[in-house]
């Protein structure tokens, strides 16, 4: 591994067809793909260390691929800490893809034509991961380039696939993924709710899009995009994207792509192939690649509004019970208009996936991805609706840079949401929301008590998985630093500097400091009134951070505080609670209490048969931690049925890191081992961890 990254460039003219390299590195393999290598010695007493000449064949080598170790260390220089994307090298802005679905294989063989900023010479820095490269091809007359991709894989990175261009404005890649894609999911017909047809689903946030198609996966790298994707007839697409066109394939679907000799696989026959069906989307606003999205299945639809339908499985049962909870959802769209502006998406379609979804919600542009447990028949799933139409306007059109300054998309979303839901669902909701956020922020705190790095708003995850660090810091944190320069400005002064920033960077891609420049130019004498040093750079919470204030808030947390004292909420205090009063509720519970006072509470209120996940996996957790076993059958159950990470988390957490002995750390892999084929790879990844860890 290169440890100084000292690297010279040198060139006799700037329009010369090859260049120069002195790399200073560990070890020195000889590669073929290297025209020299002259070896001197080490200045220093270190005889490991070398000094390597290296002359690089020019972009146009007929040597089409090669494998080098050295070429994965030629970064010069990071822009994200998840990405090898170069900030030397033009930025891609768009891409079109040709996507040929094989279930039988768990296969996408495809096509990814990349258009860059500018026209380039020399190395184009590409993210993969488990993707096979095929060939590399410039599109406008279809010769070979140059390529390398590294030899093995970086475990958070994947893998750096190298192309070398000669004054190219655009390369056209042919490549498969792999089963062992980290974005796809694929469920086998006996997965999906009618058991007759198979279903694919992406989730690409944060660093999987590079498993779907070679790309420069950081946010800082907006792209459009258009894609053909061809399918078994008797299945349906949606996208993050506008639908186009469906029909039969032929033949010119894939004119100006490839032919089948640069393949390397016969796509072209594959194409257009006896039932199969093509569906053509297109996405005209540049977004990061992580909000590429698709679903693939025998899919249905209910229409909810004017910009609004409601997909799912072709279901009628799930349908008609979406349609219900999310029937509101033109009023929540038209309210977030009023707070911040025009919606720019055109539409706003959701998509309820397989209970295997591993979020609550995704907020892929025009197609919004659900989880089913949000539909709890009370129209309160509509508020993680909220959510992810609050992300129209902050993560969509102003998105965080990299993942470090994940704040700026969670954070300000976190606020907008809280908004709207004061305005269609009134201040006493709003103030619920706020107060399952606080205590939330205050588990996540102790959670990270051992690493409070990731307490912080803007944070170094460099060498960092963000998807082992993920939590509701980001959200919560974010939401009171935002709500107290709402509460030191006033509500019509932020509304007003919120706008203007929307207006100011959307489409933009912006970093932590860009927003505290923003915020002290437009709002004068801020940094006087608020540390900002110590919200965005500080761990834990801020002294100035706040509980919020309604009487429905003050009323649950006094009936929590009593449950420490002995005593259960009479019917009559609880009979209008709906989902979200019982989860602060439990949230303000004791993390354990005796056994025979978790039997008592639930034999009153029959928490554990709640059809609210959100109550269900509060009290089975309190049941874990309280090594309340009559309650493990229902663990067991609810792991095996719900892949949201949210669920998953606490109960394989309490399972491994509780009081419990050996047996529940058994009980735990054993049920993993079960149920682990039914969960998307990155809840797999997630659980993994955890186990890794703790058992």
């Amino acid at each position: 591994m290169l440890r100084n990254q000292n690297i010279s460039f040198l060139s006799k003219n700037r329009n010369a067809t090859e260049t120069v390299l002195i790399i200073i590195f560990e070890r020195a393999p000889y590669h073929p793909f290297f025209s020299q290598i002259v070896l001197f010695p080490s200045p220093k007493s270190d005889s490991s260390r070398r000094i390597i000449k290296i002359k690089i064949k020019p972009p146009n080598s007929p040597s089409r691929r090669t494998q080098i170790k050295p070429q994965s260390l030629l970064q010069m220089a990071p822009i994200d800490p998840h990405s090898f994307t170069d900030s030397t090298h033009p930025l891609t802005t768009h891409v079109s893809l040709t996507l040929y679905f094989h279930f039988p294989s768990s296969t996408i063989h495809a096509t990814a034509l990349l258009a860059l900023q500018t026209p380039h010479t020399g190395p184009l820095s590409l993210d993969t991961r488990a993707l096979t490269i095929h060939n590399i091809l410039d599109p406008a007359t279809l010769t070979p380039l140059s390529f390398t991709l590294s030899p093995s894989e970086h475990p958070i990175k994947g893998r750096l696939l190298t192309v070398y261009l000669n004054n190219n404005s655009s390369v056209l890649i042919l490549y498969s993924t792999s089963p062992s894609s980290s974005a796809l999911q694929w469920l086998s017909p006996p997965q999906t709710s009618k058991k007759i047809h198979p279903f694919v689903y992406t989730q690409c946030h944060p660093v999987h899009a590079r498993s779907v198609f070679p790309c420069q996966d950081t946010p800082a790298a907006r792209v459009c995009y258009s894609a053909k994707l061809n399918l078994p007839r008797e299945l349906s697409a949606v996208m993050s994207a506008r639908h186009c066109d469906r029909h039969d394939p032929v033949g010119t679907d894939l004119d100006g792509v490839l032919t089948n000799e640069e393949s390397g696989f016969d796509l072209k026959s594959l194409w257009c192939e006896e039932g199969r069906i093509v569906e053509e989307f297109v996405m005209e606003q540049p977004i990061p690649p992580y909000l590429f999205a698709f679903a693939v299945g025998e899919l249905g639809f209910r229409e909810v509004g004017p910009r609004t339908r409601v997909y799912s499985e072709a279901v009628d049962g799930v349908l008609d019970a979406a349609a219900r909870e999310f029937a509101g959802t033109e009023e929540m769209i038209r309210q977030a208009e009023s707070l911040f502006g025009e919606y720019e998406w055109e539409r706003f379609d959701l998509l309820v996936l397989p209970p295997s979804f591993p979020y609550g919600g995704m907020e892929n542009p025009r197609m919004v991805f659900l989880t089913p447990t949000v539909i709890k028949g009370d129209a309160s799933g509509a508020q993680i609706v909220a959510h992810e139409l609050a992300h129209s306007w902050t993560g969509n059109l102003i998105t965080n840079k990299n993942n470090e300054h994940f704040w700026l998309n969670e954070g300000f979303t976190t606020y907008a949401e809280r908004r709207i839901v004061e305005v269609v669902q009134g201040k006493d909701i709003a103030a619920l929301n706020i107060g399952i956020g606080w205590r939330g922020l205050n588990e996540e705190v102790e959670r990270f008590k051992d690493n409070m790095e990731y307490t912080k708003l803007k944070n170094n995850q460099e060498g960092v998985d963000p998807d082992d660090m993920y939590s509701r810091v980001p959200y919560e944190k974010g939401f009171q630093f935002l709500w107290r320069i709402e509460h030191q400005i006033g509500r019509p002064a932020f509304d007003e500097f919120l706008k203007k920033y929307i207006a100011t960077f959307k489409f933009k891609s912006i970093d932590t400091d860009t927003f505290l420049d923003f915020l002290k130019a437009n709002v004068h004498g801020i940094e006087k009134d608020i540390d900002l040093q110590l919200w965005t750079e500080g761990t834990g919470i801020p002294p100035d951070a706040h509980e919020p204030v309604s009487n429905l808030y003050i009323k649950i947390t006094s009936l929590a505080n009593d449950f420490k004292l002995g005593r259960i909420p009479r019917e009559d205090e609880v009979a209008s609670w709906k989902g979200q009063e019982w989860e602060l509720y439990l949230k303000n519970l004791p993390r354990t209490v005796e056994p025979s006072q978790v039997l008592a509470l639930d034999a009153r209120y029959r928490l554990s048969e709640s059809k609210d996940y959100e109550v269900k996996v509060g009290f089975l957790q309190l049941a874990i931690l309280s090594r309340c076993r009559d309650y493990y059958g229902e663990v067991e159950k609810t792991l095996k049925e719900v892949g949201r990470m949210k669920y998953l988390r606490p109960l394989y957490g309490g399972l491994v890191q509780g009081p419990g002995n050996e047996e529940d750390k058994i009980l735990a892999k054993r049920l993993f081992a079960e149920a682990r084929e039914c969960y998307h790879p990155i809840a797999q990844g997630v659980i993994e961890a955890i186990f890794a860890k703790h058992v």
